[in-house]
């Protein structure tokens, strides 16, 4: 097992889902995982070993009283993010899209630049944002979600190239559909729109998928973790999918 014994590691989103996962790989690894998430019973949910935090991770004043809180952070995972509206673009509104970005997209940029100073003065850290295969290919109705997931491995390539010189690491994970209520809820909102059985949709999402089935959030916490540890030291600056394998991402 890979050990980050008394390592801090700062996970957005990490009451449920992909970033619970992680926060379980993390403790189980030997470091310290503190999670902030908007939503208060699902983080009284979590272990009571484990640091929380309950505000909107797009409160830049929230962040920077976190971070003062923390002290040092040696893992970032940028992982909080929202599906968005399911619609043509036409139907999109600048609000609607204004608050998927935010949580994708400006989230991400505020945690990360709030953590930056710390590595770079310790000459480490490693910096994971969340994208998606979304962030790979397009999809129809999905909008201000694959903008988002495009442009944070735009912000982690360029995090790669400032904190390269000072021997801190920043690299996306692009995950394919995971199980969950998350993308069950990504499924049934693309059948309304559509107008078709929720189980076709879903057939849809796997037939495009080499390996024909979902993944689970475990195996993006798996690369979270390799990404963290020294097995992982020369890699920055990479978006890396963990997907099963997305052959045709509209099959």
């Amino acid at each position: 097992m890979t050990n980050l014994k008394g390592q801090n590691v700062l996970i957005t989103g990490g009451a449920s889902g992909v970033g619970h996962a992680m926060a379980v790989a993390f403790a189980e690894a030997g470091a310290n995982p503190h999670v902030v998430d908007v939503d208060q019973a699902a983080l009284d949910a979590c272990p009571t070993a484990w640091g929380k935090s309950c505000f909107d991770v797009t409160d830049e004043a929230a962040i920077t009283a976190l971070y003062a809180d923390l002290g040092e952070v040696h893992i970032l995972c940028a992982n909080a993010g929202t599906s968005g509206p399911t619609a043509p673009v036409e139907d999109i509104s600048l609000n609607d899209w204004r608050a998927c970005t935010a949580v994708n997209l400006d989230a991400a940029f505020l945690f990360a630049k709030h953590a930056a100073s710390g590595m770079k003065a310790r000459g480490a850290g490693s910096i994971t944002i969340t994208s998606s295969t979304a962030g790979l290919h397009g999809y129809s109705n999905r909008s201000p979600y694959c903008a988002s997931k495009w442009a944070v491995i735009g912000l982690a390539k360029t995090l790669a190239l400032e904190l390269g010189p000072y021997g801190a690491r920043a690299n996306a994970i692009c995950p394919g559909s995971v199980s969950g209520p998350r993308m069950d809820g990504v499924i049934a909102r693309e059948a309304a729109t559509k107008g078709v059985a929720e189980a076709d949709v879903r057939v849809g999402y796997t037939s495009g998928v080499a390996l024909r089935t979902f993944i689970e959030g475990a195996d993006v916490a798996n690369m979270a973790i390799f990404l963290a540890s020294d097995q992982g030291r020369y890699i920055t600056g990479q978006a890396l999918s963990v997907d099963g394998y997305i052959v045709n991402p509209e099959a």
